[in-house]
């Protein structure tokens, strides 16, 4: 038996490898470098390992190569859209990451212990989460450039896994920030297991693994069509769960709910760009041919998923699961963008995963600013009358709501009205009414949240804003920047993505 020896393209593996340099070098720092210093050369660390990564993301998306690690990596314009735009969320992230004091003292102490006093006491910080939140930013750069099945499961649960830590980590809400990270790693081993339970029949169906076999077998037509279906589905349902589509959402709002809002904020915005980059990829190059057997199901989710985060935001009452079962009518646009399987479809896709990444976080970030004496304060009853107290803060979160919402000058108007464009293009009317219609839904219940803050007499047991630091002024800055430039000329980010955005089979 001879052993060949792989052959690895580095350059195009740069990013990634850069990325798990920065999360390696930031184990060691946990392990060697006093407590007092860890917060700030961590920060540096992760920031400079994040801005490092996007730069040579740039300087290798006009390669000739375009395949890496045997085949199983590929690297075309698209891939490289979806990475620039994950590093991108990621650095606004971490500055929000860095300037969250909710985070426990030490996450391995039981809540309300003798241990985990002394800790808060002492003023320890869990510097953790800046190489969990490295090495899960690797798993989300290889997920969207995956090209066979099981580099796709690697990338699957390596980004996942530092995500099911990172949701226990609250500081002041500890059981139920730990419920909502036992929840999700329960619920994600279960999607993991069926994407698993897809891979090996389509392996069956094919007799390969690589997204070319596959489609080969596909456009051939020579495997049992009963397996490929099978496939089809199973493989759906681990990325489905990643997005929060219905019925696969069961999940999202109790881990928006109960994990720290800057991971939160993190997770409902780089999650989705790696998870729909993969999915995108998959439907338009491994199963394009096969449209025919899952474009009704994919369109039936994609309607109920928009309906369903519509209807069910209209009652909550607290402003993280709103936003949350909002994430889940996104998704539902977002699928509009898989169904019409054409190139301006995948155009508006990137450029809607984008605006509503930036603007998540930002919505988050001011999240973090509405708070009493106990911390956070996510109650809507008691955000009534924060426009008259801060107005300034409730300005900024109304109009993240707004481009939510997709009213016009801001970029949720625009990334709708291209999603929708494209599906209607491609005959996807159905789709297309029904986002419509759950747009004007969503409508209701964001003004709500304006009129509330706006138009309503505070309460007694009223919050207060913090004074926000460097590093949140950054991000909602940067947010609210983006989310206006977006809205106001996006010709020039959407002819940037037009050029690159053609998949390499």
């Amino acid at each position: 038996m001879t052993f060949t020896a792989p052959v690895l393209n580095y350059t195009i593996l740069s990013p990634m490898l850069i990325i798990l340099a920065g999360a390696l070098i930031g184990v060691m720092i946990e392990a060697f470098v006093s407590k007092a210093l860890r917060p700030i050369i961590q920060l540096i660390l992760t920031l400079a390992t994040l801005l490092v990564a996007l730069v040579q993301v740039f300087r290798i998306r006009g390669t000739e190569s375009v395949s890496a690690a045997m085949g199983s990596v590929i690297f075309d314009g698209p891939g490289f859209l979806f990475q620039a735009t994950i590093l991108v969320i990621s650095i606004i992230s971490v500055f929000l990451i860095a300037d969250n004091e909710n985070f426990t003292a030490l996450a391995a102490a039981i809540p309300g212990s003798a241990e985990e006093q002394e800790s808060i006491q002492k003023g320890n910080k869990v510097t953790e989460v800046y190489p969990l939140t490295l090495f899960a930013v690797a798993g989300m750069l290889l997920f969207p450039i995956s090209s066979d099945l099981i580099t796709l499961f690697v990338a699957l649960e390596m980004l996942s896994l530092p995500l099911y830590l990172m949701a226990g980590l609250s500081r002041r809400r500890r059981l139920l920030s730990q419920e909502a990270a036992l929840k999700y790693f329960l619920l994600g081993a279960f999607s993991s297991a069926f994407f698993l339970f897809g891979a090996a029949y389509l392996y069956g169906y094919s007799g390969a693994i690589s997204f070319a076999g596959i489609r080969s077998s596909v456009v051939g037509g020579s495997g049992n069509d009963i397996f490929l279906l099978i496939g089809i589905a199973f493989v759906s349902v681990g990325l489905l769960f990643k997005v929060g589509a219905v019925p696969f959402h069961a999940w999202s709002p109790d881990v928006y709910q109960g994990a720290p809002t800057a991971v939160t904020a993190f997770m409902a915005a780089a999650t989705k760009v790696a998870a729909f980059g993969a999915m995108l990829r998959i439907y338009y190059t491994v199963f394009a041919n096969a449209q025919w057997s899952w474009t009704p199901l994919l369109s039936g989710i994609a309607i109920i998923t928009m309906l369903f985060g519509s209807f069910v935001a209209i009652a909550q009452r607290d402003v993280k699961r709103m936003l949350a079962y909002s994430s889940i009518a996104h998704a539902g646009f977002l699928l509009a963008g898989v169904i019409a399987l054409n190139k301006a479809g995948l155009s508006a896709s990137i450029f809607y995963l984008f605006a509503y990444g930036v603007a998540t976080v930002g919505a988050f970030a001011v999240v973090t600013l509405v708070r009493d004496s106990s911390g956070e304060v996510t109650d809507l009853n008691r955000w009534a009358g924060l426009g008259k107290r801060s107005p300034w803060v409730a300005s900024v979160f109304a109009f993240f709501l707004l481009a939510f919402a997709g009213i016009p000058l801001t970029s949720g108007f625009i990334g709708k009205f291209s999603i929708f464009s494209a599906a209607y293009e491609s005959g996807a009317k159905g789709v297309v009414i029904a986002g419509v219609l759950s747009s004007a839904i969503a409508a209701f219940f964001y003004i709500r949240v304006i009129v509330l803050m706006f138009f309503t007499d505070s309460h007694e047991d009223a919050t207060t804003v913090v004074i926000p630091s460097v590093l949140t002024r950054i991000t909602v800055i940067f947010a609210f920047v983006i989310t206006v430039a977006l809205g106001v000329y996006p010709a020039p980010l959407i002819d940037f993505i037009n050029k690159f955005a053609t998949f390499i089979r």
